[in-house]
Order: structure tokens, then C-alpha cells, then sequence
């Protein structure tokens, strides 16, 4: 049955047999359903809100599921590409069904045709960021295909090359939005040219942080994670490189962000590169030490030496254990030798036993370490002569006969008044 012909048959049916109150309810519900506010009837405003609603219930549902269960299915497979790329995408894939929505909300409302056009260019423009975009975040995922392009060139090589791309895509989205919007890109990208010719006048600085950094990859200076030091800048782990600057974690867990142009002029040193690690220490001996004793420490030092497998030997690297200096209060042993272990915790740990097996050695010679000392030599010799004066009773007696002999009568120690 033809579909206009049963809508006939309804209407007809319900005109001829339907009570009366129903009929007027029913024209009531219409004459309100076709009246409306702002230039438009209640009917379109119901009819928009509910495509609406179903659209934001649809996007829900899209995210709850479909967008769940890609996700598991890729987390069930072996590459984590799929995984980049499934998390990459998902944010954007939501969105399509909320622009669906508003396309089918325009299609039913019956708005200005001027007013239709700019909402369709708007759509469209919503519609083309959104495909720039996933693939934008699409991009992420090649950084798990680059591997080996890691090796061969470096990881902050790589993420930039990655960045870059994300940009050029973001760049022609851009363009592609002006073009739908009848925006000519030549002009536009000419006056860009002279603004940036203005703008490179003020940011040479910027321009000069991103050439360095092109230059700190290029060379493989450092690469995020290891350990460098620049001599009066930052030592520290290098945690990430960026257009500018670098981002460098000291010891202290603290996070210091050094200009590329820093890094790439000034000397410095990149200990994660080493390929042993050194230990040097001066060990002291008493004077008292004989030779035997002298030779048997130093021989049974380097033996254990050469017996770890940990420490590096001739022509892998120096080794030496040798007498080196006749010290202020000691004899001094020089022991010179490199772990093949770079790992700080690994070399404390090696330096530990080092030290336990060298107080052993040192043990068994019959021998101590010597410490600071001083050695002072007392001499007996004659005593001077001491001059003593005359007794008391001797200085008074001669004082009296000095006294009578200048014609006083007076007695020592009587007083000086009158007769």
C-alpha cells in the first residue's frame, strides 16, 4: 500500500469515527505544536532538542562502548601501534556524533537560506579541523614504528620530526578552513612572510635556541636520561629536549630549564658515555712497614684486582697498584683501576668491597694504616746557674752600718719622728 494512501486512510477513519473531545485535544496539541518564539515553532524547538539530546546520548553510548571495546581489542594484540593509535583517535571520534546532530537539526529547521549557508561553512569547518586533528594525534603512533629510525638517529630526533609533522598537519587544516571560507592563502602567506621577517628581528634569541637544539641532535651531544655537567650551568639528568630549551633534573630532583644555545656553545661533559668507571685512592701505611710487608700488600692488592672480573684489566684499561710517596706520616700506596660497571649504585657497591678486601690485605701483613702523627725528641742538658740574692738578715745588718756611718742613730725600723 502506497504510503500517501494509508496516511488517507488513517485521517479518514479518525474524521468519521473519533469522539469529539479527541479531535479537539488533538487540534489544540497542533495549533500549539506550529506556534513558536524566536522564528521558530515549538514543534522545530522540541523536534531540534530532542535530535539533540539523542545525539549526546548516542556520543555516550559511542564512548562507553565502541570506543571501550577498540581498546581492548588492540590491547589484546602484540604492537603497541594500535594501542598509540587507538588512544590517539578516540577523543575526536566522539565527536562525530554530536556533528551529526547539529547537521540533522539544520536540515529540519526551515532558517534563513544566508543564515543555512554560514552554518553549513561553519559545520564543515568543524568537520575538517576535526579530520586534521585525528590525524594530527594519529601521528603519535609512529613513534612506535620509528624504532629503529631511533637507533639510527636519536629519540629527540625522532619526537621532533614528530612534532613537526603533527604541525604541518595542524598548518593545512588551517589552510583548508580559510580555502572554505574563501580566504586566499597566497597573499595571506606572503604578508606572513614580511611579519616574519619583523618578528625574527625581535626572537633571535628563539631562533638561535632552535638551531642549537637541532644541532645538540644532530651532533648526539646527549639524548634524554643520561648524566651530563655544564661547567658553571647545571649537572643533572637530561630529561627531555624542546624547541627552546632543555629540560635537565638535578640530583636534588629539582628541574632546571637551560636555553639550548647554553648547552650547544658551552664545554660539557657527559659521564653517561663512560665506558669504565675509575677508582683512585692513596692508602697509607706506618713507617714502620718493612719491605716484605710493602710488597706483599701491594701484590696481593693487585692480584685481587686482576681476579674480579668487575675491574677492568691491561689494555682494557689501567691498572696499577704501586708504592707512590714517602708521606709526612705515612708510606703511601697509589691504587689506580677502573670498574667495567658505569652504574653508580653498582660502582658503591664494588667500591664497598674493595675497601673491605684492602683493610683483609692489610690485616693479614702484619701491618696498620697510618693516620696523622707527630714525633717529638726531648734532650736532657746542664742547667744554668741561678743567681740568688743575700738572706734578709744580711741586707738589714749592712743597711744600719750605712745609716751610723752617715751620722744617723736611728735603728732599723724604728719611726722618723722627733726625739
Amino acid at each position: 500500500m502506497d504510503a500517501d494512501l494509508l496516511v488517507k486512510t488513517i485521517n479518514d477513519w479518525w474524521t468519521a469515527n473519533a469522539p469529539t473531545w479527541a479531535k479537539e485535544s488533538i487540534n489544540h496539541v497542533r495549533s500549539i505544536w506550529h506556534e513558536g518564539a524566536y522564528g521558530l515553532t515549538y514543534g522545530e524547538i522540541i523536534t531540534v532538542t530532542g535530535i539533540l539530546v539523542v545525539a549526546l546520548l548516542i556520543r555516550g553510548i559511542f564512548a562507553r562502548t565502541i570506543v571501550r571495546w577498540i581498546t581492548r581489542a588492540a590491547a589484546g594484540t602484540k604492537t603497541e601501534i594500535d594501542d598509540a593509535l587507538v588512544r590517539a583517535v578516540a577523543t575526536p571520534l566522539k565527536i562525530i556524533p554530536v556533528i551529526a546532530g547539529v547537521y540533522a537539526s539544520l536540515q529540519i529547521l526551515d532558517v534563513d537560506p544566508a543564515v543555512e549557508t554560514y552554518t553549513n561553512k561553519i559545520i564543515q569547518s568543524i568537520v575538517t579541523l576535526t579530520v586534521f586533528w585525528t590525524l594530527s594525534r594519529a601521528v603519535q603512533a609512529l613513534e612506535y614504528a620509528f624504532g629503529g629510525l631511533r637507533d639510527t638517529l636519536s629519540s629527540s630526533a625522532v619526537d621532533w620530526m614528530i612534532k613537526a609533522l603533527q604541525f604541518l598537519l595542524v598548518a593545512l587544516g588551517l589552510g583548508a578552513v580559510a580555502q572554505q571560507w574563501g580566504i586566499a592563502i597566497a597573499p595571506l602567506l606572503a604578508g606572513l612572510g614580511v611579519f616574519g621577517i619583523a618578528i625574527g628581528l625581535g626572537a633571535q634569541d628563539l631562533f638561535k635556541n632552535l638551531i642549537s637544539g637541532i644541532l645538540i641532535i644532530g651532533e648526539k651531544r646527549f639524548i634524554p636520561g643520561e648524566w651530563i655537567a655544564v661547567d658553571g650551568v647545571v649537572e643533572g639528568t637530561v630529561e627531555k629536549i624542546n624547541f627552546r630549551s632543555t629540560l635537565i633534573r638535578r640530583f636534588d630532583k629539582s628541574p632546571v630549564f637551560v636555553p639550548n644555545s647554553k648547552l650547544s656553545d658551552a664545554v660539557l661533559t657527559n659521564f653517561s658515555r663512560m665506558s669504565h668507571r675509575r677508582i683512585r685512592w692513596v692508602v697509607g701505611v706506618e713507617y714502620r712497614t718493612t719491605v716484605d710487608q710493602l710488597k706483599y700488600i701491594r701484590e696481593e692488592i693487585e692480584a685481587w684486582l686482576v681476579k674480579d672480573t668487575r675491574f677492568a684489566t691491561p689494555p682494557e684499561a689501567p691498572l696499577f697498584v704501586r708504592i707512590d710517596t714517602f708521606n709526612a706520616s705515612s708510606i703511601d700506596f697509589l691504587i689506580y683501576a677502573f670498574t667495567r660497571t658505569t652504574n653508580w649504585g653498582e660502582w658503591l657497591a664494588i667500591k664497598e668491597e674493595f675497601a673491605f678486601a684492602i683493610m683483609q690485605v692489610i690485616e693479614r701483613s702484619g701491618t696498620t694504616f697510618a693516620f696523622p702523627s707527630q714525633t717529638v725528641y726531648l734532650q736532657q742538658i746542664d742547667p744554668p746557674e741561678i743567681m740568688a740574692p743575700p738572706p734578709r738578715s744580711e741586707t738589714a745588718a749592712n743597711v744600719q752600718a750605712e745609716l751610723a756611718s752617715a751620722g744617723r742613730t736611728k735603728g732599723f725600723g724604728e719611726s722618723d719622728g722627733a726625739a
